[in-house]
């Protein structure tokens, strides 16, 4: 295994990333300096790229992928190459790191702390949490490998996840606290959320030397106080729109509540309470389209005597009204 596989002549060696690992971004060419100084083919796989340094110097970025003669090619960074194993002095002074090109794929983020503002529809302070992955592609190896990698033998994408992080979490945070979404407005607009926070990144990325592919958001979440903040707006709106429904004030549904939890608490006891309080003078009275009960009983005694009603129809239907009193 390793970066290098050495041929059958131990003198003729190839230089290539063989291994690549899961998440590697970075490797260096670590082998003994007489393997560089005696390679003769340089094998660069679809999706990597090289960086060769002499001194502390990038001398050459190379991103075409395919099988290079050292001796023999023609190439700009191939020559460069030669040039300097040829007068190969130590391995402290010369330098050949691997670099993935290929795309770097969801790659997890998520908000440090909750994004606290004004929720626009219920006035009071609001935390939201988001979470989400991003995929990107080096477009600048050089610069990436001259301000952070600093001949570090590997780098992950882990810890590039770390370093991206730290820095487009405020950008993130100032467009969630200036958009102001309401509540119940954030899941609806995951998809927008994503594309702005796309617009206020690019930069970050662009500024390692990488290009954001897409990014993400695959949920979003408020804290426990929030959603009971929440919780108890939504159920007063149910209650005033119930008490509507009812032809009741929403004071006199908070008292019918009351008495009826009250009843629960007492064993069911209180079922009777409940139908007193109904029918006491506290309820709505009857809208003026409502027919009151003794019009419905002086229109049922009508039924009766115009012989729609039977006796005993009559009787159970004036029952039925009388109890209403």
């Amino acid at each position: 295994m390793g970066i290098i596989d050495a041929t059958r002549n131990q003198f003729r060696t190839i230089i290539q990333w063989s291994d690549p690992q899961e998440w590697e971004i970075f490797r260096k060419f670590d082998k003994r300096k007489d393997e560089i100084k005696n390679a003769s083919k340089l094998i660069i796989q679809p999706g990597q790229g090289c960086i060769f340094t002499y001194e502390g110097t990038i001398k050459g970025v190379f991103n075409e992928s395919g099988i290079y003669e050292i001796d023999t090619d023609n190439k700009p960074f191939i020559t460069t190459l030669k040039k300097f194993i040829n007068f190969f002095e130590s391995d402290h002074k010369t330098g050949i790191w691997f670099y993935r090109t290929a795309d770097i794929v969801n790659i997890r983020w998520g908000t440090r702390i909750p994004i606290t503002y004004a929720d626009p529809v219920y006035g009071f302070p609001v935390n939201l949490r988001a979470y989400g992955n991003f995929s990107i592609n080096i477009i600048n190896p050089e610069n990436f490998f001259t301000s952070i990698i600093a001949a570090r033998t590997n780098y992950y994408a882990y810890d590039l996840q770390e370093l991206l992080l730290s820095r487009i979490s405020q950008p993130i945070s100032n467009y969630l606290a200036n958009a102001k979404f309401t509540y119940a407005e954030v899941d609806s607009n995951l998809e927008k959320i994503a594309a702005d926070a796309t617009v206020k990144t690019r930069s970050e990325f662009e500024s390692f030397g990488f290009n954001l592919l897409d990014f993400r958001i695959e949920g979003s979440s408020f804290d426990e106080e929030t959603n009971v903040r929440i919780a108890g707006i939504s159920n007063i709106q149910a209650d005033v729109k119930a008490a509507q429904m009812a032809g009741v004030s929403f004071e006199e549904l908070q008292k019918m509540i009351a008495k009826r939890d009250a009843a629960r608490n007492q064993g069911g006891v209180g079922a009777g309470i409940i139908t007193a309080y109904n029918l006491s003078n506290t309820a709505q009275p009857p809208s003026s389209g409502t027919p009151s009960v003794k019009s419905k009983l002086k229109e049922l005694k009508e039924m009766r005597d115009e012989g729609l009603l039977d006796d005993d129809e009559y009787k159970l239907k004036k029952d039925e009204l009388l109890k209403q009193l």
